[in-house]
């Protein structure tokens, strides 16, 4: 075995005839072990270890990122998060943790956010806005905040984290000068109360395990175009978008985002199943709740890992034209009544009419569409 110059389990500078590590105490005789070979990364297209700033020097060949696909469950919630097949990088990020309420009780939550790409280093935003809405979200939590609270906070903290970036002295892209921006939606669950927040075009999506007697539901309402054109019955919902202004957006996190506008919505789930969170990169392909559920496996409450990756799957199939990033927080109600006051989604709700049933979250008054109003574009699925 060569004499090694530092040790392998703690990088310590080592003597020539050192037969432990003076700083760890590991043995540095005997023959080696798989832990004491270097692992030496090669291109999965060719097999060359000859790779430099990310490509391969013998096939020419970009190699994976760290965030080209990502997966993380924790007890009580799992996510998936996937570069697609089109987009040179992920602009997509998430965050999945757990938090104990001072009385013991336990809570989940879920944060993902969408770079918009039109902003300037939209990858860095959204991992920016997930990582303070976490914190923010956990911090709030353990100190007693209640979620709706909680889930404001961890918005204003986003977006503060956000805007910051436009003035930490980075210049912008090559081709972008507008300051970096995301969309965010993220949920809480505990006590049997689910707590939706949301900014942009990110959606969060109801899926009963029983899909026969209870209805999927969309529980969010997208800040753009397409929305908009609904809310004042100008248009349908097909129709809005398949518009090609469909996915301009009219909310975001960002130092250009004006007059923030963030949405928060309490939901008491009455029978087991599966809350979804997801970027346009995933309902982009089935948008309408009953669409969506039908592609959700029937197990993704006990498997939500699996079913995470499916979902997954199932946007790279059909076409993975954007980065998909999909949450999954699986929902059994307590059998006792929950202490808190009832929300807008406690009271039955009937199998709707609409395919697409999106909960009725807050009266929509429908003017005519200010054109002044800022609008930022994302990529449309076919942009590539």
């Amino acid at each position: 075995m060569p004499q090694q110059t530092e040790c392998p389990n703690c990088a310590e500078p080592l003597g020539p005839q050192d037969a432990f590590c003076g700083a760890c105490g590991t043995a540095l005789t005997g023959p080696p072990t798989l832990r004491d070979l270097p692992v030496v990364p090669s291109c999965p297209h060719c097999g060359s270890v000859d790779l430099a700033d990310g490509w391969c020097q013998a096939c020419g060949h970009a190699q994976p990122r760290e965030r080209d696909h990502q997966e993380r469950e924790t007890t009580g919630v799992a996510a998936v998060s996937d570069r697609g097949l089109r987009h040179h990088r992920n602009e997509d990020a998430f965050s999945v943790a757990t938090a104990e309420l001072p009385g013991g009780t336990p809570a989940v939550l879920a944060v993902v956010c969408d770079g918009v790409s039109s902003s300037s280093r939209p990858d860095e935003a959204s991992a920016t806005a997930v990582t303070a809405a976490a914190d923010s979200l956990v911090n709030a939590l353990r100190a007693g905040r209640e979620p709706g609270q909680a889930m404001r906070e961890a918005i204003g903290a986003a977006n503060r984290a956000v805007s910051a970036l436009a003035h930490d002295g980075t210049a912008p892209d090559g081709r972008h000068s507008n300051a970096p921006a995301c969309t965010y939606v993220s949920a809480i669950s505990a006590a049997g109360l689910v707590t939706i927040g949301w900014v942009g075009d990110t959606r969060a999506y109801w899926v009963p395990d029983d899909r026969e007697s209870a209805e999927p539901y969309r529980l969010t309402e997208d800040d753009s175009w397409a929305a908009r054109m609904v809310a004042a019955g100008l248009m349908s919902e097909a129709e809005a978008y398949a518009d090609p202004r469909a996915h301009a957006i009219t909310g975001w996190l960002g130092a250009d985002a004006e007059d923030l506008d963030p949405h928060t919505v309490g939901f008491t789930p009455h029978v087991p199943g599966v809350l979804l969170i997801c970027s346009d990169g995933l309902w982009n392909y089935a948008e309408a709740a009953t669409d969506l559920a039908a592609v959700v496996p029937a197990d993704a409450r006990t498997e939500p890992l699996a079913a995470a990756r499916e979902l997954v799957r199932f946007a790279v199939g059909r076409g993975g034209h954007d980065n998909i990033t999909v949450a999954l927080l699986p929902i059994d109600p307590p059998a006792a009544p929950t202490a808190h006051d009832d929300t807008l989604l406690d009271v039955p709700l009937p199998r709707a009419a609409d395919p697409d049933a999106t909960v009725p979250l807050r009266t929509v008054t429908a003017p005519e569409p200010d054109p002044t109003i800022p609008l930022r574009t994302v990529a449309r699925p076919d942009a590539g």
